[in-house]
Formats: C-alpha cells, sequence, structure tokens
C-alpha cells in the first residue's frame, strides 16, 4: 500500500511561517526534513519547537532521546522543557542535525521520493547501492576556521547520530555553537565500504582515514559540481559556506 504524501517542504514552511503569534509552539509531526522545514519557515522567531518523530530515520528525535511512550511524549511535548540548540546555516538556509558533500549527499540526491514512501528507509539502501555502482572519485577543498584541508567526502554534524542509531560524530552537541567536521580523506568504492562498515559496527570515528574537527565556519568546495544535503533534503550545489546560525532555536527535548 502506498503512503499517503504529507505536505510539501515549501507548505511546511510556510504554515510554520504563518503560525499565530499566540501560540506556545511548534510541533513538527514529520522526520528530520520536517524539523528542518519548521525551523526555517519560523525565521528566527523565538517560538519553541517539539518534534513528534513520524520520519525514516528521526536522527533529532534519537539524539535529544525522546521517550518512545507516546503518553510520555505527549507529556514532554505539553509541559515539557524548551532549551536553546545552535542550528548550523548554509547561506539563509537552517538545518539542525547535519549537512553534507561527496558521497553522503549524492546518495541523498539518488533517492527515490516514490520509493522513500514506499520502503522508507530501505529507498537509503537501494540509492547507496547506486551511487556506489557509479561512483567516481572527487576532490574537496574545506577550509574549516582558516585552515584547509582536503578530502573525498565531508559531513558537517550538529548530533552525534547518523542515518538513525549510528554514531558518527561523538563529539558534537547540539547545544555548543559549534559544529563536528567528519572528513573522509579516502575516495573510492573500497574506501565508501570500509567507512560504511565501520559506520554501522560503531567504529567509524576510530577508521584512520576519518578525520574529526571542532569548527564554526568551514567553506567547501570541489573539483567538480556535487549536491549538497542538509538534514536529508538536498539544499544546493558546491561552492558553499557551512557555519553557526547566528541565533539559538529552542528545543523542546528532555532535561538531561
Amino acid at each position: 500500500m502506498l503512503r499517503r504524501a504529507g505536505p510539501s517542504r515549501g507548505e511546511v514552511e510556510r504554515l510554520a511561517r504563518e503560525a499565530e503569534p499566540a501560540f506556545e509552539a511548534i510541533v513538527a509531526a514529520g522526520g528530520d526534513g520536517t524539523v528542518n522545514a519548521v525551523v526555517n519557515g519560523l525565521a528566527g522567531r523565538s517560538l519553541p519547537v517539539g518534534v513528534l518523530p513520524l520520519g525514516s530515520a528521526n536522527v533529532l528525535a534519537r539524539e535529544i532521546r525522546l521517550p518512545r511512550d507516546p503518553e510520555a511524549l505527549a507529556v514532554l511535548i505539553a509541559a515539557g522543557p524548551a532549551s536553546p540548540i545552535w542550528p548550523g546555516r548554509i547561506g539563509a538556509r537552517l538545518f539542525v542535525v547535519m549537512a553534507s558533500a561527496g558521497f553522503d549527499s549524492e546518495i541523498v540526491a539518488a533517492v527515490s521520493a516514490r520509493l522513500k514512501r514506499r520502503a522508507g528507509r530501505l529507498a537509503f539502501g537501494w540509492a547507496f547501492l547506486v551511487r556506489l555502482w557509479r561512483y567516481r572519485v572527487c576532490e574537496l577543498t574545506i577550509r574549516a576556521d582558516g585552515i584547509e584541508h582536503r578530502a573525498a567526502a565531508v559531513i558537517a554534524a550538529n548530533a552525534r547520530h547518523y542515518a538513525g542509531p549510528f554514531v558518527v560524530a561523538p563529539g558534537a552537541d547540539l547545544a555548543q555553537p559549534a559544529f563536528e567536521l567528519v572528513l573522509f580523506r579516502r575516495g573510492g568504492r573500497w574506501a565508501v565500504l570500509r567507512a560504511a562498515s565501520a559506520l554501522l559496527l560503531g567504529r567509524l570515528p576510530r577508521l584512520g582515514e576519518v578525520t574529526l574537527l571542532r569548527a564554526r565556519q568551514s567553506t567547501i568546495s570541489a573539483d567538480r559540481p556535487l549536491p549538497v544535503q542538509a538534514d536529508g533534503d538536498i539544499v544546493g550545489e558546491l561552492p558553499v559556506t557551512i557555519e553557526v546560525a547566528d541565533r539559538p532555536l529552542l528545543l523542546i527535548r528532555p532535561s538531561d
């Protein structure tokens, strides 16, 4: 059976933008892409955001340890504390969990929206195989806080988790005004398979060809056109500048 398609990203942004000033909070019912659309629709308004995780991966929900029990989640959304987190920014667009360029963003670009509605996370597995078969090595130039690095792919992570339960950036912290850059220094199919295996085994941060850096701003360019994804949606092409947003976002989350 086909899943009913929800509102488009533009529609979600519009609804958030037109939210009444008297509202006490906005609740994003969906995945990380829906949260991203709500955050961008609010455009800097200091209105707390809650999350009802109904997406494929729900990385943000895992990161902040939202309760799985529906009653406990309802109580949290209705009366829980709202604490500041620091989104990232690409141009005028904000992201909450992560942004990337390289093999990871090419997977996102290859995901079929129709297959995603039918199969959920399995659509990303199919896109992974397609992009692996069609893999082309690229070289990225990353200038992070004034220091230049080279890599085949990069993830700018605000959160520790990636693609659901997997830890990609152990030092990332939503509450800190900085992100963790995950640099994949080697390209090629075998390098991709090593990184994927290490991710599944929980060992990616310890992989020798992966470098982790803390940064507040990073400019990324490449030797060929490459898409850039943020929170699971394509938001542009290289070159881009990724930086910490000017102001924090209020997120309803369990207290530590």
